[in-house]
């Protein structure tokens, strides 16, 4: 599984997304489930499942799938 397919796992999962959301192009607010507490849901749903630690700027910088992406990669998680 992919990066991107695992983390469209956790965002649909953290925010309980329903099918017609297309996560991909999630930015934060873009549904009602990504509220502040959402957020907070969401980061340590990315955390666990990708064995990662985000930093206050990171977690406050996270306003998009794609953002949440590139951090990942950028902290070395594999796309593969």
């Amino acid at each position: 599984m992919t990066l991107v397919e695992r983390l469209r796992g956790v965002f649909v999962q953290a925010l309980d997304l329903g099918q017609d959301v297309e996560v991909e192009k999630l930015e934060y607010r873009g549904v009602d489930a990504w509220d502040s507490v959402g957020h907070m849901t969401l980061v340590a749903a990315v955390e666990d499942e990708f064995d990662v630690q985000l930093d206050t700027d990171q977690v406050i910088d996270m306003s998009s799938f794609k953002v949440a992406a590139d951090m990942l990669k950028n902290l070395g998680v594999p796309e593969h």
